[in-house]
């Protein structure tokens, strides 16, 4: 046994949930969202600042990193309930598939216009779609935010990344097929066999679910059930290589559907889940890396500023055609700027599909999330509290 390994690694979890501690404290004082705030202390002590953290690419880390994730998926799903649609179903619907076409229309242009090659202005284009469902929701649970615009806002962010992933399966699908390769079907079936096995996923581990869901004591007995459920779907959708979080946000909406007392596991989760996001979010900060930014250019400056611009139209166009209250309109497309892991894993699989552009689209996707998951939170915060719908006032 390396007892060595150990201590570093039980002092190094001590020292990051002391600093989700003082996040929370200096979020009171300064009104940043602790988001922001934890991943700016993420980037300060990791490779590319103090070094503190050595080596972020280690077993438990990407674990606690997809608990948080399934944990942020599950809790989504409880804003699909069909309640909650019937009374903003139509702003949740035309937002959501709006800011992801107006995004891709916008940023496609705009790369275009200064020279980028067809092909990866089309991948960065589908990659813009992408949002940090993470980071959206602790902001909101954060300022305690009560009221029609934060309670549609967890609801486009739930099937945001849904339409992000589509857009991305056909989009990669086109560009196989006319590049001349035989797999254009491939990747079209593979995109939509993520979204299809991550339903069946959820549909199937959540009928069970409901079922149990109110016949268990409440606390330790609900709570060993929440997280037996939640930690076997991320199981499962690893297995069939599926996207668990979309599987735990589907798990979590049949639950919200069809248990009469559906708020005792999400209570639960909702009970654990912010020592887990502690880890997420500073290890995340740990990971980002300046060189990337510098590297990024010209093709980084157009790529952040046109996803601006789409997020903004989309937001305006989506509230408009689904005739949402003005004050609304203007604010959704900045709350929904927060982008990180999912465009990475975008950029992942298009560079091993088209190599030549691997490079810049890796050091996009990561410069981007450093601009956007900083810079993101405070927005959306700011949206809140414009609003007037954030609680959290001492």
């Amino acid at each position: 046994m390396d007892n060595g390994l150990h201590i570093e690694t039980f002092l190094l979890l001590g020292m990051l949930f002391m600093i989700g501690l003082a996040t929370d404290l200096l979020g009171h004082l300064t009104r940043l969202p602790r988001v922001t705030l934890l991943l700016v202390f993420g980037f300060v002590i990791g490779p590319s600042g103090m070094a503190l953290i050595a080596d972020t690419d280690v077993f438990w880390v990407d674990t606690a990193s997809n608990i948080a994730l399934v944990m942020v998926g599950f809790l989504l799903g409880e804003k699909l309930t069909m309640k909650s649609m019937r009374e903003q179903g139509r702003v949740v619907l035309y937002v959501s598939l709006l800011v992801t076409l107006v995004t891709v229309l916008v940023v496609f242009c705009g790369l275009m216009l200064v020279g980028v090659d067809l092909p990866l202005a089309l991948l960065l284009a589908a990659m813009s779609t992408a949002t940090a469902p993470a980071a959206t929701i602790d902001v909101v649970h954060e300022a305690r935010a009560r009221g029609p615009f934060s309670s549609a806002l967890q609801s486009i962010v739930a099937i945001d990344d849904v339409w992000g992933l589509l857009m991305f399966s056909l989009i990669l699908a086109f560009l196989v097929s006319v590049s001349g390769g035989s797999s254009g079907l491939e990747a079209l079936s593979h995109g939509l066999w993520d979204l299809a096995g991550a339903m069946l996923t959820g549909l199937g581990l959540g009928i069970p679910m409901a079922f149990l869901t109110g016949r268990l004591r409440a606390g330790e007995p609900t709570q060993a059930e929440a997280l037996g459920f939640v930690f076997l779907c991320v199981g499962i959708a690893m297995w069939l290589e599926v996207s668990f979080i979309l599987a735990a946000m589907i798990l979590g909406m049949t639950v919200a559907n069809l248990a009469k007392h559906h708020k005792y596991p999400f209570h639960e989760i909702e009970g654990i889940e912010w020592p887990f996001l502690i880890l997420f979010f500073v290890l995340a900060g740990a990971s980002l890396e300046l060189d990337a930014v510098a590297a990024g250019g010209l093709l980084l400056f157009v790529y952040v500023a046109c996803r601006v611009v789409g997020r903004l139209a989309g937001g305006w166009l989506g509230g408009n055609m689904a005739h949402a209250p003005a004050a609304q309109k203007r604010w959704f497309g900045l709350a929904l700027l927060p982008q990180a892991g999912v465009a990475i894993g975008m950029a992942l699989i298009a560079a091993h599909r088209f190599p030549e552009y691997g490079d810049q689209l890796l050091s996009i996707a990561i410069a981007a999330a450093v601009v956007f998951e900083i810079a993101g939170p405070v927005f959306t915060r700011l949206a809140i509290d414009r609003l007037g719908e954030s609680r959290r006032s001492d």
